[in-house]
């Protein structure tokens, strides 16, 4: 159940980012309320998840995600432009999240 809590707090963590961004220095109610939200729900259920996962390796996987699915939104949306190299960027530190996961179960 904890990884699932990090994952989910992870994919908050790209919400907050994006609404950060968004809030023009949170001169824009619905993208700050977001924001607040998001974090909230994003850092307690990091720090539920750390009870049973390592700190680094929940941290690495919790930063990761969130930096993945930001960008790769920002690319979606076309916020920021796309290229195979970023691409092959992303697929590599997502090869590297679900490495942490896996040898973290295995120890």
């Amino acid at each position: 159940m904890s990884w699932v809590i990090l994952i989910a707090s992870g994919i908050l963590e790209a919400v907050w980012a994006t609404a950060l961004g968004k809030s023009e220095g949170f001169t824009r109610l619905w993208p700050s309320v977001i924001f607040a939200s998001a974090l909230a729900l994003s850092m307690g259920g990091l720090a539920w998840a750390m009870r049973e996962i390592p700190i680094g390796t929940a941290y690495a996987v919790w930063v990761g995600i969130g930096a993945a699915l930001t960008v790769a939104w920002s690319m979606i949306t076309g916020d920021a432009s796309v290229s195979w190299v970023k691409v092959l960027l992303l697929l590599g530190l997502i090869g590297c999240i679900v490495g942490l996961k896996l040898v973290d179960d295995a120890h």
